[in-house]
């Protein structure tokens, strides 16, 4: 269950009861700081300055609408209309409870979709570091992610083999080994690839 969506939807509804229009955005996030509760709706503040009305005003008359029986155990408005939830304890370990039971961990599979993640591509004629990881474990959790999801992905790996810069590289072997093999190769990429450029 996605706890934020769900309040997301009881929220918006309260907002429409309340006069606001249907298009109304609840943004509900989580909170900052514990003393704001587990999440707070802080679309009260724009719908009011739409509708011409104090947003306290707004945020205590949808307060009269919002139903969230078994789901929060207080609800609050803070300073100009902020409304603060605080989630019963009992939801949250039921909710934590079903997701245990289930082998998706109570995920539901959306319409599968087939998906391109292109990543990693490594520069091969650089030499590489740590730096270069960072793609490749985005790319690869994303992916990981995505399947789990149901979705069919597709993996791409561009290895960056061709171009000016191997062009280069090729040219430099041949006019430099003359066809033989270079014993002890050919040495630090970046070194060779300037090598390659300053002597072409």
């Amino acid at each position: 269950m996605n706890i934020q969506a769900l309040l997301s939807e009881k929220v918006s509804q309260a907002l429409i009861a309340a006069g606001a229009p249907a298009d109304c955005e609840p943004q509900v996030r989580q909170s900052a700081k514990v003393q704001f509760g587990d999440y707070q709706a802080n679309g009260v503040m724009a719908v009011a300055k739409k509708l011409g009305m104090a947003p306290r005003q707004l945020a205590e008359q949808v307060l009269s609408h919002l139903d969230l029986n078994g789901i929060a155990n207080k609800v609050e408005i803070a300073g100009p209309g902020f409304i603060n939830i605080f989630l019963d304890p009992a939801f949250l370990a039921d909710n934590v409870n079903r997701a245990l039971q289930s082998e998706r961990l109570g995920v539901t599979k959306p319409q599968a979709q087939t998906i391109v993640v292109d990543y990693s591509a490594p520069n091969v004629a650089k030499e590489m570091h740590v730096g270069h990881l960072r793609s490749t474990i985005i790319g690869d959790a994303s992916v990981r992610t995505l399947e789990f999801l149901g979705h069919k992905v597709i993996r791409a790996n561009h290895v960056g083999d061709w171009g000016t810069q191997f062009g280069m590289l090729i040219a430099y072997l041949e006019k430099t080994a003359a066809g033989k093999r270079r014993r002890n190769g050919p040495g630090r990429p970046r070194r060779f690839l300037s090598r390659s450029e300053k002597a072409l």
